[in-house]
């Protein structure tokens, strides 16, 4: 099996905030304005075999305050799993959290599982923290066997789609060219909130693939 290795370098936008509701609001509008001219996100895949790493990297603005969250969404492919048992064991080693959206079978081939959503949120230690950085452990699924000779297939990863709300800012209609989506609030409930989804400005990518 091939991990193809992709990288997104930057994600950069502009917004408008309202300060309809005041200058508090305008000031935490403000902020979340900030983050999102000026949020990257990057992305590497280590270890080798069946078990890997995905490792994220996000920069935020230097201006970061208690109130403002971030949201890493991951769509994976039915090739590779998560195994929610480990995610539990490495949780009181971690400064993430992560919400899957279905049950996990850990054993199921890829061509009897389908893909699935994690929802990955960061809870740095230190409010004044510019850099979040995630290692997500992943694990490739068996594939049925080729009927024509194939020895390997092609797992791609995508990059993360990135969110960031402020509990604080509460005029979210003005932020073209990006999108107010849908999203669990924290990793602890199901319950939904309205982030912002970053559009992305400039995409590199790059990458090595290796057998697994």
């Amino acid at each position: 099996m091939n991990f193809i290795l992709l990288s997104v370098l930057t994600w950069l936008a502009t917004c408008h905030c309202s300060n309809e509701r005041g200058e508090k609001n305008g000031d935490h509008c403000d902020l979340l304005k900030q983050w999102l001219e000026s949020a990257s996100v990057s992305v590497e895949i280590g270890k080798q075999g069946f078990h890997r790493e995905v490792i994220i990297t996000v920069e935020l603005s230097p201006a970061v305050l208690s109130s403002a969250r971030v949201l890493l969404v991951n769509r994976w492919p039915r090739g590779v799993f998560i195994d929610p048992y480990q995610l539990a064991s490495l949780r009181d080693q971690s400064d993430w959290q992560t919400l899957l959206d279905s049950a996990i079978d850990l054993e199921a081939p890829a061509h009897k599982t389908s893909g699935f959503v994690s929802y990955v949120f960061p809870t740095p230690d230190d409010p004044t923290r510019r850099r979040l950085k995630v290692t997500i452990p992943v694990h490739g699924r068996y594939h049925e066997p080729s009927s024509v000779g194939e020895t390997f297939t092609s797992v791609f990863i995508q990059p993360p789609e990135l969110l960031l709300r402020d509990d604080k800012c509460l005029q979210l209609n003005n932020f073209e060219p990006h999108t107010v989506v849908d999203a669990p609030c924290t990793a602890n409930n199901s319950s939904t909130c309205p982030w912002v989804k970053i559009q992305q400005h400039q995409v590199v990518l790059y990458g090595s693939s290796q057998n697994m």
